[in-house]
């Protein structure tokens, strides 16, 4: 018997592989996608992928949605008493797994591992410590397509975000930009691929420049902002 699992949905690439592999491997029981919201705004969290987008994604891929809304800015005692809860009620249904689509971030591995193994619960990772690079190319080799919604204005301008994702864009990343993404440089909207049954249809609106501040670790730092390009997606 296939243990029951939930599916940590980011609506981006690596949750898109994550999940391909998940069901090509046929060892869990995928129950429900889970994806953080902000809850005044109605957009994945860091993603800014409005809600309807992600409803369509789910019904698409055929599996339920567990939308886990948020403040704007929850502090981290907020953040883990709706996540403890949330996971409560699923595992309440008897889902015995949590499966993530992240690559090489010990720290933050080591958070969810924890996190679940204090409520008796085990993650896994189906992309853990594979080479980013082999995994951009495998993705788009079993023809995902994905368009970067998010650049972290640190690593990347203006001009990447509301891309296709593509070789070219590949070619284009800077030196220090891992391929996949996953120190945060952009995030993305998986909207076609093999685990789909139809592609989401869209059309791509505004590119809108937000500014969040730094924490204030010394008084150099105290104005300086961390800045962000959203690429609104419109259904």
């Amino acid at each position: 018997m296939k243990s029951k699992a939930l599916f940590n949905w980011s609506s981006g690439k690596d949750s898109a592989l994550a999940l391909y592999k998940t069901l090509q491997e046929d060892q869990y029981e995928i129950t429900t996608l889970l994806t953080s919201i902000n809850k005044e705004f109605q957009r994945i969290s860091m993603h800014g992928v409005h809600v309807s987008l992600l409803e369509k994604q789910a019904e698409s891929l055929g599996l339920p949605l567990i939308k886990m809304e948020l403040p704007k800015e929850p502090s981290m005692e907020e953040y883990q008493n709706i996540m403890s809860t949330t996971i409560s009620e699923i595992q309440a249904q008897g889902v015995t797994h949590s499966i993530f689509g992240d690559i090489f971030l010990e720290d933050l591995r080591t958070y969810r591992e924890e996190q679940l193994q204090s409520i008796g619960m085990q993650a896994v990772f189906p992309l853990w410590k594979r080479d980013t690079s082999n995994l951009i190319h495998e993705f788009l080799d079993l023809g995902f397509k994905t368009i970067v919604t998010c650049v972290n204005g640190t690593y990347l301008d203006k001009s990447f975000a509301g891309r296709i994702i593509d070789q070219k864009f590949i070619d284009d990343l800077p030196e220090n930009v891992d391929p996949c993404g996953e120190n945060g440089e952009f995030h993305t909207f998986t909207f076609d691929g093999p685990i789909f049954k139809d592609p989401i249809v869209f059309t791509i609106g505004d590119t809108v420049k937000k500014t969040y501040p730094k924490p204030k670790a010394n008084s150099e730092d105290q104005d300086e902002e961390y800045v962000f390009w959203f690429s609104d997606l419109v259904l």
